[in-house]
């Protein structure tokens, strides 16, 4: 955007900048002679083709969220990089649990052991945050001798202002569950999708 900005200065600013440019460069001790700018007709079709395919995907990756089933502030998918930031807020709190498979024995995870305040808020709302906390969690506690550990959350977010729900289905190991672009079936409906948030 800063350089966008520079669309609407006036053309005599943008002719003195390029005169003061070429002007500090030829001052510079051993600068090359500048050469104007002339590119064969096959560059000329590369760099068009390069600037297309940047620009259709700018257009297209914030429409994203619309292939993606269910309530797009709810369940995030398709949320970053599109246009409709900053109309929600998420609060949420998550408790985790460890299991270890030999023994079946399971352990509460304290989290302020492990985040800091701000990672922790930002997690407790957000499911790829969640499934990567739980891959760290499974690694943490394999590595002190719980074998083969299931992590499971038992989270509640609140969506923009309601009252707290259930996030995550507490029955699914998110240790096991692959962070990816395809739609995730462990997080729990939201009641008013149908509303339109």
């Amino acid at each position: 955007m800063i350089v966008a900005a520079l669309v609407f200065f006036p053309a005599g600013a943008h002719e003195r900048f390029l005169i003061r440019l070429r002007s500090w460069w030829e001052k510079a001790p051993g600068a090359p002679a500048l050469q104007p700018l002339v590119y064969a007709p096959r560059t000329r079709q590369a760099l068009l083709l390069t600037l297309g395919v940047f620009f259709v995907v700018q257009l297209l990756l914030p429409f994203r969220y619309l292939l993606y089933p269910r309530e797009l502030f709810w369940t995030e998918e398709g949320y970053r990089f599109s246009w409709r930031v900053m109309l929600m807020e998420k609060m949420g709190q998550v408790q985790f649990k460890v299991v270890d498979s030999a023994t079946g024995r399971a352990r509460l995870v304290n989290n302020d052991e492990h985040l800091s305040v701000l990672q922790e808020k930002m997690m407790s709302t957000q499911p790829d945050m969640l499934v990567q906390f739980a891959h760290y969690l499974r690694d943490y506690y394999a590595r002190r001798g719980v074998y083969d550990p299931k992590v499971y959350a038992d989270a509640y977010v609140s969506l923009n202002g309601r009252l707290g729900k259930s996030f995550i289905d507490p029955t699914v190991d998110l240790a096991g569950v692959t962070d990816d672009l395809r739609a995730k079936p462990w997080i729990l409906p939201f009641d008013d999708e149908i509303s339109g948030l």
